[in-house]
C-alpha cells in the first residue's frame, strides 16, 4: 500500500500530510496514557483510505470553501474508523493488528472501552468543524449503521444458515458506509450538484463493499506476516463471511461444520484450521474474487456521469488497485 500512496495519492499529498496533523493536534495535552495509545493507533499503518476519500470528492464541486472543512471531515472519518477499529478488537479478542499489538492487549477491558469512546467523541468533533448540518447528519447516519452492522455480527456469530443478504447488508454497514459517507461528505462540501453527491456515494458504496470482500478473501489466502494478524481470524471469531458462504453452498457437510465450531476454543481452533484449507482449495475463492471485482466494476460505473478530471481517473484507478492489495 505504500506505492499507492506514493503514486496514487500524489495529487493530495499535501492535503494528506494537512490530515495527519490534525489527526494528531493536541494529542499531546490530553491524559498521558491516552495520548500514548492514540499516537500508537494513529501511527500504526493505517491507509488513509477514507480520508484519501473524502479529499478526492471534494475536488468536483465549483467551490472548495474553507479547505480546512475538508481537512476536517477526512480527520474525522479516519477517527471514527480508528474507534471502530478499537472497540472491534476488544469485541472480537484481538492481540494483533497490523502486526502490532491491539490496544485491547495491552489494557483491562474498562479503559479501552473508554478509549474508543474518547475516539468517537474525538471524530464529532472534526465533524462538527465542518460547520456543515448535512455532514455531520451523514456522519451520525455512519456511526449508527456501523454499530447496527456490529450487534448484526455479533448476534449471528457462528450461523452457518445466514444468507447472502444478511451478508451484504452487515458488510455494508460495518464497511462500506463509512466509504459512502467520506465521499458523499466530500462531494457535499465542495458544492457539487445532487447528482454528483449521489454517484460519488454509490461509487464510495460499492468500493467499500469490493474492499470488505477482497478483506474477507484475504483472512483465507492471506498472508500472516503481510496481513499482520492470523489467517482465519474472523472465523474464529464465529463471523460467517462469503468464502464460507460460497463453500457452504457447494458442499452438504454444514451439520458436521457446525458441530464443529460449537465444540470449545481448543477443539474448535482445529476445526477451524481444517475448514480455511478446505475453503483455501474450493471453487470459492474464485467466486469472491468475481464478486469483488463485480463491486468494483459497480464503484467504476458510478463514476460514468461525472467530469473527466484527474481525481476521477484516479478514483477509478483505486477501484482496481485495490483489488490487488494483499494487506
Amino acid at each position: 500500500m505504500e506505492q499507492l500512496h506514493c503514486d496514487l495519492f500524489d495529487i493530495i499529498r499535501p492535503d494528506l500530510a494537512l490530515v495527519e496533523q490534525k489527526l494528531h493536534e493536541g494529542v499531546d495535552g490530553i491524559y498521558a496514557p491516552l495520548s500514548d495509545a492514540m499516537v500508537s493507533l494513529l501511527d500504526s499503518g493505517g491507509k488513509r483510505l477514507r480520508p484519501a476519500l473524502a479529499l478526492l470528492a471534494s475536488r468536483f464541486g465549483p467551490r472548495a470553501g474553507d479547505p480546512a472543512y475538508v481537512i476536517a471531515l477526512a480527520a474525522a472519518v479516519e477517527t471514527l474508523h480508528t474507534a471502530t477499529l478499537v472497540h472491534d478488537d476488544l469485541i472480537d479478542g484481538a492481540r494483533v493488528r497490523r502486526g502490532h499489538q491491539t490496544l485491547s492487549a495491552t489494557w483491562s477491558i474498562a479503559p479501552t472501552v473508554l478509549a474508543g469512546d474518547y475516539l468517537f467523541a474525538r471524530a464529532a468533533s472534526f465533524a462538527a468543524e465542518t460547520q456543515s448540518v448535512r455532514v455531520v447528519t451523514a456522519f451520525s447516519r455512519a456511526l449508527m449503521t456501523i454499530c447496527d452492522g456490529e450487534l448484526r455480527q455479533l448476534f449471528g456469530a457462528f450461523d452457518l444458515d445466514q444468507d447472502l443478504d444478511t451478508y451484504y447488508l452487515r458488510i455494508f454497514s460495518k464497511t462500506a458506509s463509512l466509504f459512502a459517507v467520506s465521499a458523499e461528505a466530500g462531494a457535499a462540501l465542495s458544492g457539487a450538484d445532487e447528482a454528483a453527491v449521489a454517484a460519488l456515494q454509490e461509487y464510495g458504496r460499492s468500493l467499500g463493499m469490493s474492499f470488505q470482500i477482497e478483506d474477507d478473501l484475504l483472512d483465507f489466502v492471506g498472508d500472516e506476516r503481510e496481513l499482520g494478524k492470523p489467517v482465519g481470524s474472523d472465523l474464529r471469531q464465529g463471523i460467517i463471511t462469503l468464502p464460507i458462504y460460497y463453500f457452504l453452498r457447494d458442499h452438504s457437510e454444514r451439520a458436521q461444520w457446525r458441530a464443529g465450531l460449537s465444540q470449545t476454543n481448543a477443539d474448535r481452533n482445529a476445526v477451524v484450521d481444517a475448514l480455511v484449507a478446505e475453503v483455501r482449495g474450493s471453487p470459492a475463492i474464485a467466486a469472491c474474487r468475481a464478486e469483488a471485482q463485480a463491486f468494483a466494476r459497480r464503484a467504476e460505473a458510478a463514476l460514468a456521469p461525472l467530469p473527466d478530471i484527474e481525481e476521477k481517473r484516479r478514483l477509478l484507478t483505486l477501484a482496481e488497485t485495490l483489488l490487488q492489495r494483499r494487506q
